[in-house]
């Protein structure tokens, strides 16, 4: 037997450069699976999830997702 796996998620769009930022922010859009303008990826709505997309709020586009 399977479990669904249910609840938010949220998908973060790079929207701004990373060059010119500094080397935490950078490795933030990394952790995150960006890099390029344009990028998403899904992502499970975390505290951890949370606490990067702010970090970085000003880079990013974020929607969030029903399951």
């Amino acid at each position: 037997m399977t479990k669904k796996k249910e609840g938010k998620f949220l998908k973060i769009t790079q929207v701004k450069s990373g060059i010119g930022r500094n080397e935490i922010q950078k490795r933030t859009l990394k952790a995150l699976g960006l890099g390029k303008i344009g990028k998403s990826r899904i992502h499970r709505d975390t505290p951890q999830i949370r606490g990067m997309v702010n970090s970085i709020s000003h880079l990013l586009s974020i929607e969030q997702v029903e399951d």
